[in-house]
């Protein structure tokens, strides 16, 4: 069946994080915050890396990448969410939604290849620092960005193609506040459990397939570092600290999510609200305030901009 000889639903209303209107215009408030904390965050991330020479090698180079994508991510949801909270009745059309999920699935799937593609890096950076600009050189980064990009692209593109074969002649309320693969497909007039397997299994594919990779990474950095711990491996204890909480934050929302039926729970709403809003503001902090190489291009960042106009 081609979709568009079925659809009846022409737009599709958010039933949003609350009904009570002073606790959205608060609501409202904090996430503005939030939402300007995340693209002031990350920009200055890329900005400093990008204008400090020490910064250009692979970590990040694939930080910068992390910074992108955790900006597009939260533009996806954000914008929308903030303009919901200021009116008495949300909606948004069938063809925004399906933009919406589509874009969504693109960021946070490649975000996903990226955060475990910086296990690996590290665990190279860790165990065979001799190698270590041999294996991942210029050459080597940027062919995993373009895998990572590429991968994210085909998972969204056969994701979204999937939902826009199906029929919507109603109901049109999503019970969040934003479009997502399993509200949406819930809301189709046919039978979804085909469809339903295929979402769980694409899902399930590559979040375990990652997680191992993530957790090998992690097994061997740590073996590699059980009996001698010098400074600079205390460092990079550090820094995959801070990238395993990221990492744990992030895969911790696709399997809750997207690894069961597409129904709805209470918790939902508060995993999403994490997944779009508080991750993207965490990556900044996490890898700026735990890691010296950063606070210190940061600081000549600032001695810079003030010398120039003092001038």
């Amino acid at each position: 069946m081609v979709w568009q000889n079925h659809t009846r639903v022409s737009e599709f209303f958010p039933l949003g994080l609350t009904t009570n209107h002073a606790v959205e215009l608060a609501l409202f408030t904090l996430f503005v915050v939030i939402y300007m904390l995340i693209i002031l965050g990350n920009i200055l991330i890329i900005f400093t890396i990008a204008h400090d020479q020490r910064l250009h090698s692979p970590m990040y180079f694939f930080l910068s990448n992390l910074s992108v994508i955790d900006v597009c991510h939260s533009s996806v949801v954000m914008p929308k969410m903030l303009a919901d909270f200021l009116v008495d009745k949300k909606s948004i059309s069938f063809e925004e939604c399906e933009a919406q999920m589509f874009f969504l699935h693109l960021f946070a799937c490649t975000e996903i290849f990226l955060l475990t593609i910086m296990a690996y890096d590290r665990c190279i950076a860790v165990c065979s620092p001799m190698h270590y600009g041999t294996i991942m050189c210029r050459k080597m980064c940027l062919q995993l960005a373009t895998v990572m990009w590429m991968g994210g692209l085909i998972h969204s593109v056969s994701l979204t193609a999937l939902t826009l074969s199906l029929p919507y002649c109603g109901p049109s309320a999503i019970d969040n506040f934003f479009c997502d693969v399993p509200l949406v497909i819930k809301l189709a007039c046919t039978n979804i459990h085909v469809l339903e397997m295929l979402l769980v299994s694409n899902s399930s594919l590559i979040s375990v397939v990652c997680f191992l990779v993530l957790v090998t990474s992690y097994v061997v950095i740590l073996v590699s570092l059980r009996n001698h711990l010098s400074e600079g491996q205390h460092k990079a204890l550090s820094t995959c600290a801070a990238h395993l909480t990221v990492v744990t934050f992030f895969l911790g929302h696709c399997i809750f999510i997207y690894l069961r039926p597409a129904k709805s729970l209470a918790a939902d709403k508060v995993v999403s609200v994490f997944f779009t809003a508080i991750t993207p503001l965490m990556n900044p902090i996490i890898y700026t305030f735990r890691n010296e190489d950063m606070k210190n291009a940061l600081r000549k960042l600032c001695r810079r901009q003030i010398d120039s106009q003092d001038k």
